[in-house]
């Protein structure tokens, strides 16, 4: 009888478990839930972020399409876009750039900012379908004229480089401003750029400093390793090779291979640092994997001047600051 009772005891604690974890739905996404299986757009574009964010339920792609789609197809523009993206990442469909490209630019001919973005880097980059700059530029200019700070960067370097679009300076630094007054910094960086270049704008080394400073004060690798250039050679600042190799590290450290190049350069002349071949020939080596061909230079230099058991350790050096910048590869 004593081993009955625990059998029962046990059964009925394990009852007491299984509705425990059961999920139950709070009264707001029950709410959600009856209006969007009445045909509601908005419920059923929301009921689909819940499903695609695990809010409240279970996270499921498949559901998260199926309740956009509902949506997507009564014109919600919003769940277009979320519809597109799914199938161009093949989160929770199966992938299929045709379809994404058809809900994306649906979204974007109502001015979804996001909508206009994808399918301008996906006709920029020629991700899955013939590459289109000329199509690029017009998504990203739609996006660029709602304010959108991403999209002012992407088409001011169009304008900079020529690429779909004649090449026009002025233009450049426009669209470069109007990104970096909002606090983008790759547009203060290509600000910064054109500054210091006297490219569109007078040239003004202190006002390519301040724009360069600004991103490098938010990380942009880039532009630390130009105001770390601007230290070096004191344009726009005091001159203060330690201070442009603070920078320089920085940047490097990032993967940037002109910060890498720039400060195995210090560490080979012993300009803000002490001289250190070893040092110098690690950072160097990492930009010349990249491609940089000064730094191939830089090495093949150091080489001519380093001793064997110091061409070890720099070697040994360069395969650990490799690994920790790069653990991926």
């Amino acid at each position: 009888m004593e081993s009955r009772k625990h059998i029962l005891f046990f059964a009925l604690g394990w009852l007491l478990v299984s509705d425990a974890l059961v999920a139950q739905e709070s009264p707001e996404l029950t709410e959600v839930r009856r209006d969007a299986e009445q045909g509601d757009a908005e419920a059923q574009f929301q009921l689909g972020v819940q499903y695609a964010n695990g809010e409240g339920v279970a996270a499921d792609g498949a559901e998260a399409a199926k309740w956009y789609r509902l949506a997507a197809e009564q014109g919600h523009a919003e769940a277009q876009n979320k519809l597109g993206v799914m199938y161009f990442n093949g989160q929770g469909v199966a992938a299929d750039i045709d379809e994404a490209v058809n809900w994306l630019n649906k979204a974007a001919e109502q001015g979804v900012v996001y909508s206009q973005i994808n399918l301008a880097l996906i006709c920029a980059n020629g991700s899955g379908l013939p590459k289109n700059d000329a199509k690029a530029i017009e998504w990203f200019r739609k996006a660029a004229e709602q304010g959108d700070p991403f999209a002012q960067y992407r088409l001011g370097l169009k304008y900079d480089i020529g690429e779909g679009i004649p090449e026009d300076d002025a233009q450049a630094v426009h669209w470069f401003r109007k990104a970096a007054e909002q606090g983008d910094s790759r547009g203060q960086n290509g600000l910064g750029f054109m500054y210091a270049t006297g490219s569109g704008v007078p040239k003004n080394l202190v006002e390519a400093a301040g724009w360069y400073r600004k991103a490098a004060e938010q990380g942009n690798a880039d532009a630390q390793n130009n105001l770390g250039y601007m230290y070096s050679m004191g344009n726009g600042v005091p001159q203060d090779r330690s201070e442009a190799v603070k920078w320089y590290r920085k940047a490097a450290e990032q993967g940037n291979r002109g910060g890498q190049l720039n400060l195995g350069a210090s560490y080979a002349s012993g300009e803000g640092v002490p001289l250190d071949y070893v040092r110098a020939y690690a950072w160097c080596s990492l930009a010349a994997a990249q491609g940089v061909r000064p730094a191939v230079q830089c090495v093949n230099d150091l080489i001519d001047v380093m001793s064997s058991s110091q061409l070890e350790e720099a070697r040994e050096l360069s395969a650990t600051l490799a690994q920790r910048l790069y653990p991926s590869r």
